[in-house]
């Protein structure tokens, strides 16, 4: 597996509070060669898709900042499909546990068929979602890999390397560094020297704010307008390089939401809420994806449970190989037998008659 070591071989970098760490690499291999095509050929528009997480995003900070502060999330509700109002997994509303949920599409807890990946450290055991799970787990990684994609992760807390330890060959590239600004950095530098098929974005730093100085607080939103810079110098990288313009989706979602001082409760309005966006080509400009998807149900302010159909973000795995033309994640159950859709109604095809 390569470690992005073409873009930064050893990098080390302080972080608040004066800590570091170093983000190692291994030499890259044949993968991350230039010019290697390892993008999936695909009858749609779609061939590349951008995975965006903002870690604690309430939705309300989107309309809150408006478009003077927060310009490119606003963007993307005019120009693709969204809704603020999606929902976490039901167990828990942490960052380590959502994470993984938007990576296998399963919901949390073990014992009926998720990936029980319930704590939210650094914690060496279990060493992989396998061995918390107590059975295999796959993930969109896997799918893209094997059906010869490239894919590659860049996250901005430690605790990601659970899944390359998870699904090492799946992740044919990872780069883990904690200040989101140099994350973004290479993040856009892999975007415009590889052909991939599937990329995940974690940003942490609203998170961070939230946390030390509350979420929705002056601070947290200041912290959520930085996040929003970082995520139009993406959005302008894709739109200017020939190889993305036109032919790459975005999916931007987070892991919970936040008020006050946590986000830890888990039946609490402010942390289970969060947003859910789509965006590329062929996908309905400005619309609503309850409006889109009548098969859902828009669960107003209720928590919801898994029998009920709320967009959750763990939609997203199989929402990212809808759009590439691949099958579900094998054995999950988020959007799966809904097939959350980002067309207009009006642009599916009829339904067939005797």
């Amino acid at each position: 597996m390569s470690r992005l070591g073409a873009v930064l071989s050893v990098l080390t970098l302080s972080v608040s509070g004066g800590a570091a760490f170093a983000a190692t690499t291994e030499a890259p291999d044949a993968v991350s060669a230039p010019n290697l095509e390892r993008r999936l050929d695909t009858v749609g528009p779609v061939d590349t898709v951008v995975a965006i997480s903002i870690d604690g995003l309430n939705p309300k900070a989107i309309t809150k900042l408006g478009k003077q502060r927060a310009p490119a999330l606003n963007k993307l509700v005019r120009r693709g499909a969204t809704t603020l109002n999606a929902r976490t997994a039901l167990e828990l509303t942490d960052t380590l546990p959502n994470h993984t949920s938007m990576v296998t599409g399963r919901r949390i807890e073990a014992a009926t068929g998720g990936h029980g990946v319930t704590w939210n450290d650094d914690r060496p055991l279990p060493a992989t979602v396998q061995a918390a799970a107590g059975h295999d787990v796959s993930s969109v990684f896997n799918v893209v890999h094997d059906a010869g994609g490239s894919t590659a992760l860049f996250a901005s807390k430690t605790k990601f390397s659970l899944w390359d330890r998870s699904w090492p060959d799946a992740i044919e590239s990872e780069l883990i560094v904690e200040p989101n600004r140099p994350l973004v950095r290479a993040f856009i530098t892999d975007l415009t020297a590889q052909t991939r098929s599937f990329r995940f974005l974690h940003l942490s730093a609203p998170d961070v704010a939230g946390h030390d100085r509350g979420f929705m607080s002056p601070a947290y939103l200041d912290a959520v307008t930085a996040t929003d810079r970082l995520l139009g110098k993406v959005m302008k990288t894709i739109a200017a390089t020939p190889t993305l313009a036109g032919h790459t989706a975005v999916i931007l979602t987070a892991d919970h939401g936040g008020q006050g001082a946590s986000h830890r409760t888990p039946d609490k309005l402010a942390n289970y809420r969060v947003p859910f966006m789509v965006w590329g080509p062929g996908v309905a400009a400005g619309a609503n994806l309850y409006a889109i998807n009548p098969d859902y149900t828009n669960p107003r302010l209720s928590r919801t449970t898994y029998d009920d159909a709320p967009i959750r973000n763990g939609d997203l795995a199989n929402l990212a190989l809808d759009l590439l033309e691949l099958s579900a994640v094998p054995d999950s159950e988020l959007n799966v037998d809904q097939d959350l859709d980002w067309e207009p109604l009006s642009a599916r095809p009829a339904a067939a008659t005797d």
